[in-house]
């Protein structure tokens, strides 16, 4: 489209001069150089709030032009024909008896499976009962060593104790011994003592203890018996009739200041028994002539 330059009209009128030549064409560019202008000021003060406006010159040429051909797009290419697609193959279907052998390989496999796992289950159970022995079998041996330990402590315990007993049992009889001792001391003291009373006949050999040589009365010795009879105490039944044989040591008062037994009789309870009574007797009868044997032997029997 062409169209004529601004002012045209008035070039027409025959009145007014003409214009001088370039006026057409600097308005034109005063035009747009204004425009310009004005769309940069206002494209500064409100390109933050709003879209810039759009402005269209048009030039305008003093000689008719011919507009440039229109820009005329390539035709598209055609598209290449999409291949077709292939025929997808015939799946061929399975026979029964194929699928009769895949369904037992199929259980094959579970029970494959299974048979995997319940062996796995007994192996962790068999291993557990395994560790629960090995510890109940480590708990019985602490526990047999624990008590055989005190075992030995208490065996150990009565060893000590038992060898305590003995010597103190040890020492007792060394301290009889010692008593003992010192009583045989005193009675050979009073023995002698008694020998060296006024009046005795007997040589600086003998070895009596009465004033003259003299025996006892016939009845002297039942009488001695009588007195000591009834404090015996045996409740036994001996086999046979043993006969213990007693040394009885007195004072001239007739006071028994030692018993010793001579000859056992076999029985020692009836031993005891006898030394027991004579120890309760204390003192022994005079005899007719009024006198005591400082020493006496006297034998004693059950059955009498």
């Amino acid at each position: 489209m062409s169209s004529l330059p601004l002012g045209a009209s008035h070039l027409n009128d025959p009145l007014r001069p003409p214009a001088p030549p370039g006026m057409g064409r600097g308005f034109a560019f005063a035009l747009v150089a204004h425009a310009a202008l004005l769309a940069a000021l206002s494209a500064g003060v409100s390109w933050r709030t709003q879209d810039p406006q759009a402005f269209e010159a048009e030039l305008w040429s003093a000689v008719p032009q011919a507009a440039a051909p229109k820009l005329l797009e390539p035709e598209p290419e055609p598209e290449p024909p999409k291949p077709e697609p292939k025929p997808e193959p015939k799946v061929q279907q399975p026979s029964p008896e194929e699928l009769q052998a895949e369904r037992e390989a199929e259980i094959a496999i579970a029970k494959a499976k299974e048979k995997k796992k319940l062996d796995a289950e007994r192996q962790r159970l068999a291993e557990l009962e395994a560790e629960r022995k090995k510890q109940l079998a480590l708990k019985e041996k602490l526990e047999r060593d624990k008590q055989a330990q005190a075992k030995r402590e208490a065996e150990d315990k009565l060893k000590k104790e038992k060898q305590d007993k003995q010597l103190k049992e040890k020492q007792a009889k060394a301290e009889d011994a010692k008593r003992e001792a010192k009583l045989e001391a005193q009675r050979q003291e009073n023995l002698r003592r008694i020998q060296g009373m006024a009046g005795a006949s007997g040589g600086p050999g003998a070895t009596g203890t009465a004033l003259k040589s003299s025996g006892p009365s016939a009845s002297y010795g039942g009488r001695i018996k009588a007195r000591i009879r009834p404090n015996i105490i045996y409740t036994d039944m001996p086999a046979g009739n043993p006969v213990a044989e007693v040394e009885v040591r007195t004072l001239p008062s007739g006071q028994i200041v030692a018993s010793k037994l001579l000859k056992p009789s076999g029985d020692a309870e009836w031993d005891k028994a006898v030394l027991r009574a004579i120890d309760k007797t204390e003192t022994l009868p005079r005899d007719t002539d009024g006198r005591v044997p400082p020493v006496l032997v006297i034998s004693f029997q059950p059955r009498e």
